[in-house]
């Protein structure tokens, strides 16, 4: 019997983010306006939106054995995310992002994986009755491909759905079918779909086609996540659905697909319907751009609640012409 957990397998990151009045020049030094050290990379990010969201989460991933390592175990304990199959890595530190902001909204990004570059098939193979158990496995692709793919033929085989975010994707546009014809739904953003198929889903027809392209390419259900005009649903059993977000002030998009894949995936767990799920996830997502910050923005369930309940529905771009 499958109990409701999702156990996410991701990457997990210290962001160190300073705030510069501009972008500097080569070779010049300016003095920063502010600095901050943030829980961050995507599956820390995913396993914590889903927990607020109302799943029970566990996480498997590497951090260093540092104090980075322990301030991210802290925040997801303090989230109620089970941390117990989180790996110390004894010969790697943690994950760390660099961050420079400037107040023009430019930014520079440095991201060196360290221990998330080691998660390996057999920490998931050591993992495997924690995936067998769960109702979901979650991934995205900040850790090694083939222990993401062990992952997923694993959690394939004792039933468990696997649950793909193709983030970052891979330059080459490529995944391997063994990965692709073990994933049941894979929830891709615009660029993502893009670089997934060829395609481009700009229009009501790209996104259309883009979506059945990575239906073609083996899940069976597909997300295509389109921002502030909501999500494109494509389902083996009824025709391609449209659904709209929620009207918000957004002033930062950090981490909302995130919170999308966290809140979807805490909404299937609990049993509902795919799209019910999507509207679930879309609430999320648009709650979290109304906060500055990744872990800060991720919302609580009361709050996706509520907006879905009060929340004016955002016109889509997508939506069909009259």
């Amino acid at each position: 019997m499958k109990s409701e957990r999702i156990i996410v397998v991701g990457g997990l990151n210290q962001d160190l983010v300073m705030r510069l009045p501009r972008r500097p020049s080569q070779g010049e030094t300016i003095r920063g306006q502010s600095f901050g050290i943030f829980p961050g990379g995507k599956g820390n990010n995913q396993a914590i939106a889903a927990a607020r969201a109302g799943g029970t989460v566990s996480l498997l991933g590497r951090v260093g054995n540092d104090a980075f390592g322990d301030m991210l175990l802290q925040t997801l304990q303090s989230d109620h995310v089970d941390a117990s199959l989180i790996i110390k890595d004894a010969h790697q530190g943690t994950g760390v992002a660099m961050i420079f902001l400037s107040e023009d909204g430019d930014n520079i990004i440095g991201i060196d994986p360290r221990a998330n570059g080691l998660l390996s098939v057999a920490d998931v193979e050591r993992a495997e009755s924690a995936i067998a158990s769960s109702r979901i496995l979650l991934m995205q692709l900040e850790v090694p491909l083939d222990t993401v793919v062990a992952a997923a033929e694993l959690a394939k085989r004792h039933g468990t759905l696997v649950m793909l975010n193709p983030a970052p994707a891979p330059e080459d546009g490529s995944l391997p079918a063994e990965l692709l014809h073990h994933v049941d739904l894979i929830v891709a953003n615009e660029t993502e779909a893009k670089l997934l198929t060829g395609i481009d889903p700009a229009d009501r027809p790209g996104a259309i086609e883009a979506g059945r392209a990575l239906r073609d390419l083996g899940p069976r259900q597909v997300i295509i996540t389109l921002g502030d005009s909501g999500a494109l649903v494509i389902d083996d059993a009824a025709e391609p659905v449209f659904l709209p977000t929620y009207a918000v002030e957004a002033i930062d998009t950090t981490a909302a697909g995130d919170a999308f894949c966290g809140a979807l995936a805490a909404a299937i767990a609990r049993g509902s319907m795919l799209p019910e799920a999507v509207r679930v996830g879309c609430a999320a997502g648009a709650l979290a751009t109304t906060v500055l910050g990744a872990v800060p923005s991720l919302p609580q369930a009361r709050q996706i609640s509520g907006l879905m309940m009060t929340g004016q529905l955002r016109e889509s771009r997508y939506a069909k012409s009259r």
